[in-house]
């Protein structure tokens, strides 16, 4: 194949994917896209980055009828990151569709926004199968004239618990409809839901044959989605960069992000899809000349970006697609220079490092978050490199020493009183220097007592705290050792329907019919909702706070017992 327009996809989508700059389809493309258009049940098995996404939602946008108003295709993603960025490829793609909706549903978000969308109508669902089981229990969810199922990173999917509430989904949901499932792998479990809920399907496996340049040092950092502003100004600050690329996933992103680097003392602008032709060459020859240090773009704003000054990349927002994060971090190391590129990863990101890795054949560095002691001595570097280049400068240091040694014989004040005087004119307001980061106070270390005087056990213990020492709560789910659950499955259920980080979660201990948890003491309001909801081995977990025994309670009596005459 050599064009998307040999594979029957209708002219509105064609026109949409001309519109995004793909111009050849990707194998997995060429492979999937024409049985799909035929109506065939499919297994995918392709890496995540091999351009899948594309490869199920054209040929479900060309074969949709805008004129039924319920869900017409249903994709299950295993994570709500995965879940909007499948919806934003469905919307992209379907810029030349008027009046066609997507609705993304995940824990985490509000029902209202989601139960009005339904009532309006909407045409293609991407969800997560928590969320999605939910609204099917509600009656909310009409999935009654589906005809498109995607399993989208299934393996994923079971291995995060949720089995069960997929197959409940795909036994519940129209015999006819068509069902594309996509894995990375194919272990037994993902073999025998094929098996079983797929009628004759085609079997299609793509490698990925994207690899990077070897001239480019590609690194990672964990960070939580707060922390990314303050990890890639400190990064700023104590890379010895050139000029730089930051991508993001949304155009809404860009120019906010850009105006962030600006409020902090950055050279930033921002460019993505809706900038005028003018604007952006503006920006890119600014870039070029050096007027401009950093960039904010977009995938489709950066397509054929090509700057020698560019040393270093960074995914503010991890990319899905391989090919995609290939592309990004091309920019730079062009013209046979090194390059650097810095990958944010979330916690609940990590299963995309590790496909990204796969995929590349390379392995990411991890990196550290620059401390305050890194930025204040770059920042101390950088000062006394201003004053080295200023005392360059023969004729203006000759009549500043006139004017200042005048002030010195009036004031009668010391020249180095005169100069620290002058750094804080030229300083401002803004601190040169970050204040310490603040120490964890030591632990203290209880006395040593007497073994006759140390209690049997201790009835009550200090609150339990997390690693950053955010105070712990046990809670309570109705799913235990029947249900066959394991920790991670908890952990990933959780994490993902609550919005919750792997460090938020303290010890899990597995009964024969329930789980104790330890989660943060405070939880939301809006984590509350989506946990009490969550599923877990297609069970709903009915979180509550777990109160212990009556007997462990303070003041509790027990209650006396009664012998049999």
């Amino acid at each position: 194949m050599h064009s998307f327009a040999e594979l029957g996809l209708t002219d509105a989508v064609l026109d949409a994917v001309a519109g995004v700059g793909y111009e050849t389809p990707s194998p997995i493309q060429a492979a999937t896209i024409p049985p799909l258009l035929e109506g065939r049940d499919l297994v995918g098995l392709a890496q995540t980055g091999t351009g899948k996404t594309a490869a199920f939602a054209l040929p479900i946008l060309s074969r949709l009828d805008l004129s039924q108003k319920e869900p017409q295709a249903l994709v299950l993603a295993p994570t709500r990151e995965l879940a909007v960025q499948v919806a934003e490829a469905f919307e992209k793609y379907a810029v030349g569709t008027p009046g066609l909706k997507v609705l993304p549903i995940y824990g985490g978000q509000g029902y209202g926004v989601q139960l009005s969308a339904l009532r309006r109508g909407v045409h293609v669902v991407v969800g997560t199968p928590g969320r999605i089981m939910d609204h099917l229990d509600k009656g909310t969810l009409d999935l009654s004239k589906l005809r498109h199922l995607v399993l989208d990173e299934a393996d994923e999917m079971l291995n995060m618990g949720f089995a069960e509430d997929v197959e409940t989904i795909l036994a519940d949901t129209p015999e006819d409809k068509q069902v594309a499932l996509f894995s990375a792998t194919m272990p037994r479990q993902i073999r025998s839901l094929s098996q079983k809920y797929l009628t004759d399907p085609v079997e299609i496996k793509v490698e990925s044959k994207t690899a990077t340049a070897s001239n480019i040092r590609q690194r990672y950092l964990l960070v939580s989605y707060p922390q990314k502003v303050d990890a890639l100004t400190r990064i700023l600050e104590v890379e010895n960069f050139d000029g730089m690329i930051v991508f993001v996933r949304t155009k809404h992103e860009t120019e906010t992000l850009a105006e962030k680097l600006r409020a902090r003392g950055f050279s930033a602008q921002a460019i993505n899809g809706d900038i005028a032709q003018q604007q952006r060459e503006r920006t890119v020859t600014a870039l070029k000349n050096a007027e401009l240090d950093v960039l904010v773009a977009t995938d489709v704003a950066a397509r054929g970006l090509d700057v020698e000054r560019i040393s270093h990349v960074v995914n503010y927002d991890i990319p899905t697609d391989t090919e995609s994060y290939v592309h990004r971090i091309g920019r730079t190391g062009r013209a046979g220079r090194s390059g650097d590129a810095i990958s944010f990863v979330t916690p609940r990101e990590r299963y995309l490092l590790r496909h990204l890795e796969k995929a590349n054949g390379t392995a990411l560095e991890q990196m550290s978050l620059p401390s305050v002691d890194d930025v204040n001595s770059t920042r101390l570097t950088r000062f006394d490199d201003a004053i080295t280049a200023a005392l360059g400068q023969t004729e203006r240091v000759d009549f500043f020493r006139d004017v200042v040694a005048h002030y010195v014989r009036h004031h009668d004040v010391p020249e180095v009183d005169v100069a620290a005087a002058l750094a804080i004119v030229v300083q401002g307001d803004e601190p040169l220097l970050l204040d310490p980061e603040p120490e964890r106070p030591p632990r203290r270390e209880r006395p040593e007592r007497p073994e006759r005087d140390r209690p049997e056990r201790s009835e009550h213990r200090g609150p339990r705290v997390d690693r950053e020492g955010n105070p712990l709560a046990t809670y309570r789910i109705d799913v235990g050792k029947r249900h066959r659950v394991e920790p991670r499955q908890i952990v990933g259920a959780i994490a993902n329907e609550g919005g919750l980080r792997r460090q938020d979660f303290g010890s899990i201990q597995i009964r024969p019919d329930h789980s104790l948890v330890e989660l943060p003491a405070d939880l939301g309001e809006a984590t509350w909702d989506a946990l009490r909801a969550t599923r877990i081995s297609g069970k709903l977990i009915n979180l509550k706070r777990d109160e212990g025994p009556p007997s462990s309670r303070p003041g509790a009596q027990r209650k006396p017992r009664h012998k049999k005459a």
